[in-house]
């Protein structure tokens, strides 16, 4: 019997010293496997990177690209400056401005009763075109799909003069994202009454893609209010042209964004911008967040050197499982 019960234990001993080397081949298969995977995502990322700063060459202009995919694999191109974000901002007004509302104990159904005569006929404001009579009504929320959609002037400059101010938004937003990524000082009627004021509201690209990607996926304010801000810009209609335009005809792509455009004087644009969050069919999604500056052309050139990096960046993340 003893000699029985050595022979199983001496057994057993070999069976669990097999067992042991196969699970410690199968981990270290399972870390080559790994490691041939990220050494190939890296090698395509870098060939991305490459491709991206190839077209900013092709432009007279400061050219900014930022991609965060949904694994955190990240593409930087011109990080390193700081660019105008013009209407890019109302972005960061209507997150600072759900905050504030929900500290407050507040609903954006909160109604406003607005005089024709506070507001600017000369600025960007369907709104204006949209509401006739001497006084407008209407809530909180929709002012902010009217900044958030058609990027109304308007409805942004009365939002930041009653409810969050310009110095309040940069405040809370500096919780959500670096503080030396980005800094706003001017609203929409203090640039359009001196444009150089514009380059103050400044980011980097990275700055508005770890926003944008927060706002997406994580918990940065109230569910309701984030879901409505995220439902909100999918329904966005300004700068079709740009990250948009390459991806309107794939099927089951999504897109939330926002957009901003600068001045133009003397051949220069100031700014034209493009923050954007894709959702493909399988959910899988990436940020890309596209910033110009001082561009030498017209809007429309400036627009497709942001189309172009999309159309890159689309082929190389539907090419591989990223």
């Amino acid at each position: 019997m003893k000699r029985l019960m050595k022979t199983v234990t001496v057994v057993g001993a070999v069976l669990m010293a097999v067992a042991f080397s196969a699970c410690a081949a199968v981990t270290r298969n399972n870390a080559a496997e790994k490691a041939v995977t990220q050494k190939s995502a890296n090698m395509r990322l870098s060939a991305l990177k490459d491709s991206i700063h190839s077209i900013t060459e092709d432009y007279e202009a400061e050219i900014g690209a930022v991609l965060i995919t949904d694994n955190g694999d990240t593409v930087v191109v011109n990080n390193e400056n700081k660019y105008p974000l013009m209407s890019v901002f109302k972005l960061h007004q209507a997150v600072a401005l759900c905050h504030d509302f929900e500290k407050a104990g507040r609903s954006l159904d909160t109604a406003l009763s607005i005089p024709r005569s506070s507001l600017n006929p000369d600025t960007w404001s369907p709104m204006l075109k949209e509401h006739t009579g001497d006084t407008i009504k209407l809530t909180v929320r929709e002012l902010l799909r009217y900044t958030l959609i058609q990027s109304d002037n308007n409805a942004s400059n009365l939002l930041f003069r009653q409810f969050t101010s310009v110095k309040e938004t940069d405040a809370f937003i500096a919780s959500l994202i670096p503080r030396r990524s980005f800094r706003l000082v001017y609203d929409e009627e203090e640039m359009s009454a001196d444009h150089r004021k514009c380059y103050s509201n400044s980011s980097s690209p990275l700055g508005v893609a770890i926003l944008l990607g927060r706002l997406y996926t994580d918990s940065v304010i109230g569910t309701d209010n984030q879901d409505f801000i995220c439902r909100t810009l999918r329904e966005c209609k300004t700068g079709t042209d740009r990250i948009v335009a390459p991806l309107q005809s794939q099927k089951g792509v999504t897109v939330g964004h926002k957009t901003g455009s600068g001045f133009r004087e003397n051949g220069i644009l100031a700014a034209h911008n493009d923050a954007a969050f894709i959702t493909y069919g399988d959910g899988r999604h990436y940020t890309l967040v596209v910033l110009v500056k001082d561009f030498h052309g017209d809007e429309t050139a400036a627009a497709g050197a942001i189309a172009r990096i999309s159309a890159a960046v689309y082929r190389a993340l539907s090419r591989s499982s990223y």
